[in-house]
Formats: C-alpha cells, structure tokens, sequence
C-alpha cells in the first residue's frame, strides 16, 4: 500500500509539471519549445531508470554490520526528505504560477530550448529521485516491493493527469495531495523508526531493550499470528505505518516524535497556505 501511495504521488506530481508546461507553451503558441519540453522529460524519466540501477548496485555492495549503517542511514535521509516534500507541498499550494513564471522567464531568453529543457529536467528528475530514495525506504521495511500497487499507482495518476488536461475535469487535486500528505507521514514515521532500528542493530545507539514482543514463531500450520510483523494485520501496518512487533523505546520515541512533528507543522502551514 505504501508502494501505491509514493507512486502515486510523485508520477502524478511529475505528470501534472509536464501538463502544466505544456498547456502554458500551447497557449504562448510556442509550438517549437514543446519537443524541447518532451525531451527534457524523456531524459528525466530515462535517468531516473538509471539511477535506480545504480543505486541498487551500490546498495547491494553493503554487508554485515556496514549494510546495517547504509540502510540505517538511508532510511533516515528517506524519512527527513519526505517530510521536507510534505510541508513543501503544503506550503506551495500554487505550483502551476510558480512554474508559469519560470517557464515564461525560459522562453525570453536567446536559449529558450534549453532553457524549457531544463525546467522540464529538473522538475521531472527531482521525483524520479525522490521516488527511487522513498521506494527503497519502502523495500527495506517490508523486504519487497508489489509491483502491482506501484503500476496501479502509475496508471492512476496518468489517467487523473488525462482527465485534467485533456478532458478538462476538474479533480480535487487539493483533496488528494491532502489525503496522500497523511498516509505519507505515517510512512516517513515508519521510515524514521526503521532507520533507527538499523543503527541500533549495528550498535550505533545504544538498545535499552524491546518494549513488547507480539512476533511470536510461526503458527503449527505454518502460518503468522495477526499482529506479527509478516501476519494479516501486522503486515499491513509495517507497510503503511513502519509497524515493529518487537519496538525498543528509542525507535518507537522516533516514530512518535516524527508523525507527531510533522504532522503539528503540516496542518500548520495547511492552514497559512489556505
């Protein structure tokens, strides 16, 4: 679920950039530069396969204890980013002004492509990055990603991208960025927890012990207890919210202040942008 909900997002953010540049440089009548704008998202879209090649390489180079700091580490920087994401979202209600203004000051200039290039570039790659670092994040909680939720997460928002700017409905995109704002936090909290679970693992922090154990052996027919980390219910939590079964005091204080801080400062700047 978490897959479906980072996806989402961030291909539908991407997606609505290209819309926007695009309908500004049709309207400008500046048919020339819109190649120029597919190429730059081309490239992005390109790269960002690239780069997540790459990084699972690197990644996959890790073992032992130094494995346990990479990923500490990552999901750590996973979590702070996201959130970074959330309350940019949250701050920039207006995204489609901001880009018109950029896209106008590009096509002024005597490198006009080059210029809708690379505004196009930047916007498209920053969330094919984005997604490759929280994607990880995801995979390392759970262990796998579903692939399925991640294509259905692609296709959704291509089609509410369509429906905006070819059919010219009107979506409540507030209400979505909104509603995935939440779910994300919950999943920057898992992240956040994780990281720390890492670290402790490696003996970076100091493990005072687990609070509870719900992550009893398997079931005699071989199945998980409901609330274990890889049962019905204690599957799904880890998934969207970074669930432990067996949490130490230190990583569920990290969850906590994480969720709980982002989600004070999120509606905080919510309410100003409104």
């Amino acid at each position: 679920m978490a897959e479906f909900i980072i996806v989402f997002r961030e291909v539908l953010e991407g997606a609505l950039i290209a819309g926007i540049l695009y309908t500004f440089l049709k309207k400008s009548n500046q048919q020339s530069l819109i190649i120029r704008l597919w190429q730059g998202v081309g490239t992005a879209i390109v790269l960002s396969i690239i780069g997540s090649i790459l990084f699972q390489q690197f990644a996959g180079g890790f073992k032992g204890q130094a494995g346990k700091v990479f990923e500490g580490v990552v999901m750590i920087v996973a979590s702070i980013v996201l959130g970074t994401m959330i309350l940019w979202m949250a701050k920039n209600s207006n995204i489609a002004e901001d880009l018109k203004s950029k896209a106008s000051q590009s096509i002024t200039g005597s490198n006009a492509g080059w210029g809708i290039f690379t505004l196009a570039f930047i916007s498209v790659f920053r969330e094919g990055v984005e997604t490759i670092l929280f994607l990880y994040g995801v995979l390392m909680q759970k262990g796998s990603l579903s692939i399925i939720s991640s294509i259905i997460g692609v296709f959704l928002a291509l089609g509410l991208t369509y429906m905006i700017f070819v059919q010219g409905t009107k979506v409540p995109l507030k209400k979505f960025f909104n509603l995935s704002s939440i779910a994300l936090i919950f999943v920057a909290g898992g992240m956040m927890a994780y990281g720390v679970h890492e670290l402790e693992s490696a003996g970076l922090i100091k493990d005072f012990g687990r609070l509870w154990n719900v992550n009893p052996p398997k079931l005699p027919d071989g199945s998980y207890p409901l609330l274990h980390d890889k049962g019905y219910i204690g599957g799904l939590f880890k998934g969207l919210f970074g669930y432990n079964g067996d949490p130490s005091a230190i990583e569920l204080m990290a969850w906590l202040v994480t969720v709980s801080g982002l989600g004070y400062m999120w509606k905080t700047i919510s309410k100003k942008s409104a």
